[in-house]
């Protein structure tokens, strides 16, 4: 027979058992977070120990919180995961996850309202908003992986959002699965090496000033970077590709001033360049300069003829309409010059590098669905094919000079 306290070791061996299974099922919830950054002094180092950390907290002193890589804070659906509202404080190593649902109160894996801070090395994932920055300068928000919750995109949180905020340097993180990077208000921020994807804007920018993005890459967005009544922005050696919806949009500014675009390779979007009203402030150039812009469907498209950008020692490859102005007439009023053109017809007797006539660019047929966006449905088709080929071989009114390249760029590679 089994004794009775064979029976209560062998009834407590089967509960721990269960215990064990449950703990994998749903990881405990470590309570002690909270009360561990409240007993911190300034510049204590919390080095987190494996395991799930209840949320929200918020920091208020400069502490290094510290998740070693294998820890989490779950704000179990409610606000943000970290509000950040100190200067000098160190967020690192951790996954953040679970915040609350709130546009308005921009429920985030971290908000920041502070300076000199640092967020690097984290996870956040099942966050509506991943990074806050509200008023905050200094900071640095690097090699983080950002997420937002998996809802339709107009639903989805930014995945980096800046707020009148100067002075930030936002590198080396990978923004997937969320809406926008945006930055509002804000000026002399760096965003550099940056990778994003399967969001709407990769990046945005709205009345922002003398900001420099450098060497990013953004594929497989609605939009790659788009710049609305912004000046001053430097946009250097970024890769933009396949944005290619409806409104598919490689770069794209909207009056905006002083830019300049050198370096990028601006390849198979529906637009590679969207120019609107740009530059708009009075007496000023927007540069675009040393850029491939390949395989897109319009390499270069105005609203209207409007003046003021200069386009130097670009290599135009491969697009189906190199240059589309939108109100019927040419961009003639910007400056062309030295960039290759894979449909130049030219010839380079002297052997100098430089075509010995001009590029000149003429619509024929794609005047059609210029004029009728409907028509656009159609481009590249056949019968459009035929209906441009006779215009070219026997026109039917006069073309329209669509831009004059005076020295037009010839390359063998």
């Amino acid at each position: 027979m089994i004794s009775g306290q064979m029976i209560r070791w062998i009834t407590g061996l089967l509960l721990l058992v269960s215990s064990s299974v449950s703990v994998a099922d749903t990881p405990a919830v470590k309570q002690s977070l909270l009360q561990m950054i409240e007993a911190a002094k300034k510049g204590d180092v919390i080095l987190l120990e494996p395991g799930v950390y209840k949320g929200p907290v918020t920091i208020e002193k400069a502490i290094i919180l510290d998740g070693q890589g294998k820890a989490t804070i779950d704000a179990g659906g409610e606000g943000s995961v970290i509000y950040l509202d100190t200067d000098g404080a160190t967020i690192r190593n951790l996954r953040l996850t679970n915040s609350g649902n709130s546009h308005n109160d921009l429920d985030s894996g971290v908000q920041v309202r502070g300076n000199f801070n640092v967020i690097k090395d984290n996870v956040i994932d099942n966050c509506l908003f991943g990074i806050d920055l509200q008023q905050s300068e200094f900071n640095v928000v690097r090699r983080n992986d950002i997420s937002s919750k998996p809802v339709d995109l107009g639903m989805r949180g930014d995945g980096i959002r800046l707020w009148y905020s100067f002075g930030n340097k936002i590198t080396d993180n990978f923004i997937h699965d969320s809406r926008d990077m945006v930055v509002w208000y804000s000026k002399d921020n760096l965003i550099a090496k940056n990778r994003g994807t399967r969001g709407r804007y990769a990046l945005h920018f709205m009345y922002a000033q003398h900001n420099k993005v450098e060497d990013n890459e953004y594929w497989d967005n609605s939009v790659g970077i788009f710049l609305m009544y912004s000046d001053g922005v430097e946009l250097r050696r970024n890769k933009i590709s396949h944005a290619t919806g409806t409104t598919g949009v490689g770069i794209g500014m909207k009056e905006s001033s002083e830019m300049v675009l050198e370096g990028n390779k601006v390849l198979y979007n529906a637009i590679g360049f969207y120019m609107d009203v740009s530059p708009f402030q009075p007496d000023t150039i927007n540069l675009i300069k040393d850029n491939l812009v390949a395989f897109n469907n319009i390499g270069v498209r105005f609203l209207n003829d409007w003046p003021g950008n200069h386009f130097i020692n670009n290599r135009f490859k491969s697009n189906i309409t190199q240059v589309a102005v939108s109100d019927g007439k040419g961009a003639n009023s910007n400056k062309w010059n030295g960039n290759y053109w894979d449909d130049y017809e030219g010839f380079d007797l002297d052997k100098n590098g430089v075509g010995d006539t001009p590029h000149e660019f003429y619509s024929y047929a794609d005047r059609i669905w210029m004029d009728v966006p409907a028509a656009q449905f159609f481009k590249g088709s056949p019968m459009l094919e035929v209906l441009d080929f006779l215009e070219r071989l026997a026109p039917f009114s006069p073309p329209q000079m669509v831009f004059r390249d005076s020295r037009p760029k010839i390359y063998v590679d």
